[in-house]
């Protein structure tokens, strides 16, 4: 969409899409609903944005940005307003908090407008499509239940955005990025790290042990239990990939074996005769951890909680933004890419594969190791036989619907554990909760079919404009 008007420095146009957006949904309050107020508000920014500010791309002239770039950049900017509107209220009355969320929404999608390419804005509308059609086949599955989806979807809905419940998913969502993060270095890597589970659970049960054993200073205290669990999950993965570049071992095979050889040692720990204590009548668990060693929540009473987030959220985004940084701003980070995209081309250009493929898997384990730490320092403070187990296995689905992305695999942890939390409500409803993994089950399939059809499109898309500007070329030339 090109404008014919005049185009504006970047202040004044933010300035004229925020202004807009912040008076439309204050008055639009008076009369709808401040979430549809501030959508309204966000939409009518984002049409006076593509009137006086030019698309930066260079496909801004083309059909595809047209009639892809410009609805994703407009749904997304919308979606931003409401949430953060939505964020806001918890602190602000109503009418303000949507208002701000609106300007918000305005100065994002003048960004979007902007710079969104048209692969990002591709890749948006995979999920996007992804999703409809996972509802679709979670709604026949409840029709032919005799269920009907709306009443499910909106139990849920309105369960999963209890502030209780939020707290949850994010406590939830903390873990299940971190076991994500895990499995998508090596998928960077073209490894199939399965043996997250078996890694995650050993490290916690070590940690929990050393932690439990002694008292040191605060700081000391959590530094070690958290040293522990990630040198533990380094050496776990680190065994499959020695194997791999000594004796040509699948990691795929060797890791499966290693979840079976972590589950017996766990099993012959976890004994009163061993690292275990009685922690009730029908459990048994490592010494508690002393309260030197826990790391303190965060109070979410600002969300009308009285539950606590894990502090070590923090921990999380520190590996999101360390996996990023070394993906895409290291030496080593761009080896681990190009041997992943063709290990042949890497080995012709000087990198050593096996090194490669050793402390992809090791780095890997490393973070495998931190999964069980929100849980162990945050809340249970012992490990034991109710120890939360089967994350390694999820975080494969959260990689694969975040496209290995540290921002994509937030969102599919996020989403992902809202599942989880809401689907709770349905059995209070004679509703099997179970219908939540149906559409887990169906996002992450028609996730991985939708992104690549949208993959090839996308290649052919790009080698049309190719084709074309050398048309081009060649005819200037004549």
């Amino acid at each position: 969409m090109t404008s014919k008007l005049p185009t504006l420095p970047t202040w004044a146009a933010v300035a004229a899409a925020v202004v807009p957006a912040a008076v439309v949904t204050l008055l639009g309050d008076m009369g709808l609903l401040a979430p549809a107020a501030a959508a309204l508000g966000t939409a009518l920014a984002f049409a006076v944005t593509a009137l006086f500010s030019r698309p930066a791309t260079e496909d801004a002239d083309t059909r595809m940005h047209r009639f892809v770039v410009i609805p994703a950049a407009l749904v997304l900017s919308v979606l931003a307003g409401v949430i953060v509107g939505g964020v806001l209220d918890w602190w602000f009355i109503e009418p303000a908090a949507y208002t701000m969320g609106a300007a918000a929404g305005a100065a994002a999608g003048f960004w979007l407008h902007r710079g969104l390419g048209t692969q990002l804005a591709l890749a948006f509308g995979a999920v996007a499509a992804a999703g409809v059609l996972a509802l679709a086949a979670t709604s026949v599955v409840l029709a032919l239940s005799g269920v009907a989806p709306l009443h499910a979807f909106g139990q849920m809905l309105e369960f999963g955005l209890q502030p209780n419940s939020l707290v949850i998913v994010v406590n939830s969502a903390t873990t299940l990025y971190l076991s994500a993060v895990a499995v998508a270095i090596g998928f960077k890597m073209k490894l199939f790290n399965i043996g997250v589970d078996g890694q995650y659970r050993l490290a916690a049960l070590l940690a929990a042990a050393v932690g439990g054993a002694w008292v040191l200073p605060p700081v000391v205290h959590q530094v070690v239990v958290i040293l522990v669990a990630v040198a533990v999950g380094g050496f776990w993965a680190g065994i499959a990939g020695y194997l791999k570049v000594t004796r040509g071992v699948s990691e795929v095979i060797s890791t499966i074996m290693l979840n079976a050889v972590a589950t017996g040692i766990t099993a012959y720990l976890l004994n009163t005769d061993r690292l275990a204590v009685q922690i009730s009548t029908n459990n048994i668990g490592t010494s508690p951890i002393p309260e030197s060693g826990w790391v303190p929540g965060i109070p979410a009473g600002f969300m009308g909680s009285d539950r606590d987030i894990y502090g070590l959220v923090l921990l999380a985004a520190a590996v999101g933004v360390g996996y990023w940084t070394m993906l895409n701003r290291t030496r080593f980070g761009f080896d681990l890419r190009a041997t992943g995209q063709s290990p042949t081309a890497a080995l012709a250009s000087g990198v050593n594969i096996r090194r490669m493929v050793l402390l992809s898997m090791v780095i890997s384990g490393m973070v495998a190791g931190l999964v069980g730490i929100p849980q162990l320092l945050g809340q249970s403070h012992y490990y034991a036989l109710d120890f939360p187990a089967g994350l390694g296995f999820t975080g494969i689905a959260i990689a694969l619907l975040g496209r290995n992305h540290p921002a994509g695999i937030a969102f599919a942890a996020l989403f992902w554990a809202f599942l989880d939390q809401s689907a709770q409500i349905l059995d209070f409803e004679g509703i099997p909760k179970e219908i939540a993994v149906v559409t887990q089950a169906t996002i992450v399939l028609t996730v991985v079919v939708v992104y690549e059809v949208v993959h090839r499109w996308g290649l052919r898309y790009q080698q049309q404009q190719v084709g074309r500007e050398l048309a081009r070329e060649g005819a200037e030339a004549r």
